[in-house]
């Protein structure tokens, strides 16, 4: 079993949503939790079986697609997108669990259980067709999500997300069409293999026309400014359980493919646009720390919030050091963690009012303490408080980013701060104060299903936040061999220098303890 594991974990959900056409509506939300809950533990036991001394790819399958063009079925996995794929079962569950009384809730947790098989392809695949496929496959549930299940502006969100992520992701299928292109011209044989692809050595000219073609499909998924428009009217219009799926998981496909195709694939690259990307990173962290500032609906601080946070990942993942990526892998985490369990608060306060706005809420800390506390602990989560699940990737991803540019480290880091000064007044505007509202008297405090959803999520956030090293260690093996294989096939001066080599790091380690020895 445990060689097909992937391949379990991709279908079964979809093999699973196929069958729930014929489960009744009454029985349907038992049969997604059940279903889920599988999903969820065949991902904790690939977690159990995966080897974390290992930093390549483990439980590798591959099936022939189209042999003359090098197209095969190539699944496998590392510390880098093992962890996702967890987190991806872990929220499809806590997602179905959650739901409330919706309408067509059948077909809503048929489009769940898609919408998992399309995210475990993405975070599994190592043939880059297949991970097109996926990628591409899974607009088409979230599209439905928000389309079929959102608010007045429904329609104009779902196009829009489509639409941005749909031309992005053309620019991205033309730049994998070149890479193939080139690998058959150095070897004579067609390939789609992103392993394959690790061993081509490209120009420099030709490595950053194709990063600009891979950064262009990447970035709007992030989506990194100026293509983040389209996220606050699909938070600002999705339910609440698109609203978890799509910070929690989807988002993190665009900074997952950065760290699987754009870093190995093209270094010279990468090193060369190091401070331009970062540059937009930390305008993309301030500009929308104060757009969240400016903020009236809760939710769509929350989503503003959320971008904010990704431009951390993006400085950690061109920090180009082991400190700055796994950083930025563990912030991925956190931030799905995090993000999703503040979409779900914020739902919970929708069900009972059916509005979002800060200004009919006041004083809820006295009604719905319980509400009060874990908003508390996830806001706290969100600004990075020390021992909280954000707190270890933020600080690393900076600390990696440090080695690069003092200046832009210190100014992503102010935005950081106004994070917490629009999170607090937030949290302030909410809980805090006196009832002016007579409706809000008699709001009930979270339910048993509700707790059901956000304790787990609560003891994920601290737990990893003090002890992160069972994550932390897988994540970081892998990520040695991605930024080794990076100087390897460095051929700029700039990249040389950027990106360190770790065998001498090693080696004068060694030596320093030998000497210390010795006297």
């Amino acid at each position: 079993m445990l060689d097909h594991i992937l391949s379990i974990l991709i279908f079964f959900p979809a093999l699973a949503a196929v069958f729930g056409f014929m489960i009744h509506k009454d029985s349907m939300r038992a049969y997604g939790i059940t279903v889920s809950l599988i999903e969820f533990g065949l991902s904790l036991l690939l977690w159990y079986a995966f080897d974390n001394n290992v930093s390549g790819m483990q439980f590798m399958e591959s099936i022939p697609l189209i042999p003359s063009f090098g197209i095969n079925y190539t699944l496998g996995v590392d510390g880098i997108s093992l962890f996702i794929i967890i987190l991806s079962a872990f929220f499809t569950f806590i997602g179905i669990a959650s739901l409330t009384d919706t309408p067509n809730i059948k077909y809503m947790i048929i489009t769940l259980l898609f919408l998992q098989m399309t995210m475990a392809g993405v975070f599994a695949a190592l043939d880059a067709i297949v991970f097109y496929t996926f990628w591409e496959l899974s607009l088409v549930p979230m599209l439905y999500i928000i389309g079929a299940w959102g608010g007045p502006l429904r329609i104009y969100a779902s196009i829009k997300f489509f639409l941005y992520t749909f031309a992005g992701s053309l620019v991205m299928l033309v730049g994998m069409l070149f890479m193939a292109y080139f690998y058959y011209q150095a070897t004579g044989v067609w390939s789609f293999a992103i392993l394959d692809w690790y061993r081509l050595i490209l120009p420099e000219s030709f490595q950053l026309w194709l990063f600009a073609a891979f950064f262009i499909g990447f970035a709007i998924k992030v989506p990194m400014f100026p293509f983040h428009t389209w996220l606050p009217y699909a938070h600002g219009q999705a339910p609440t359980i698109g609203s978890v799926i799509l910070a929690a998981i989807l988002l993190k496909m665009g900074t997952y493919a950065f760290i699987r195709f754009s870093l190995p694939l093209f270094p010279d690259a990468s090193a060369y646009f190091m401070i331009p990307v970062a540059i937009i990173a930390t305008i993309m962290v301030i500009y929308t720390a104060m757009v969240a500032y400016a903020q009236k609906d809760i939710k769509q601080v929350v989503a503003y919030s959320s971008i904010s946070h990704m431009g951390i990942i993006i400085i950690g993942i061109f920090a180009l050091n082991v400190e700055g990526i796994s950083g930025s892998i563990f912030l991925m985490l956190g931030h799905g963690v995090v993000a999703g369990a503040l979409f779900l608060l914020v739902g919970v306060i929708y069900d009972r009012r059916h509005t979002k706005l800060m200004s009919e809420f006041g004083g809820l800390a006295h009604v719905m303490p319980r509400y009060a506390a874990i908003f508390g602990l996830m806001l706290m989560a969100s600004v990075g408080m020390p021992l909280t699940i954000n707190f270890v990737g933020e600080f690393l991803s900076l600390l990696g980013f440090y080695q690069q540019s003092h200046i832009i480290t210190l100014l992503a880091g102010t935005g950081i701060i106004v994070g917490a000064i629009y999170m607090l007044a937030a949290y302030k505007k909410m809980f805090f104060g006196e009832i002016t509202k007579e409706v809000n008297k008699t709001l009930k405090d979270v339910n048993v299903r509700e707790w059901f959803a956000l304790i787990p999520l609560g003891i994920i956030t601290i737990w990893l936040g003090i002890y992160p090293k069972p994550v932390l260690g897988p994540i970081n093996n892998s990520v040695e061999a991605i930024v080794q294989l990076m100087h390897n096939k460095s051929t700029t001066e700039l990249a040389k220098e950027r990106i360190p080599d770790l065998t001498k790091h090693k080696i004068l380690i060694i030596k320093k303890t030998t000497v210390e020895e010795v006297k």
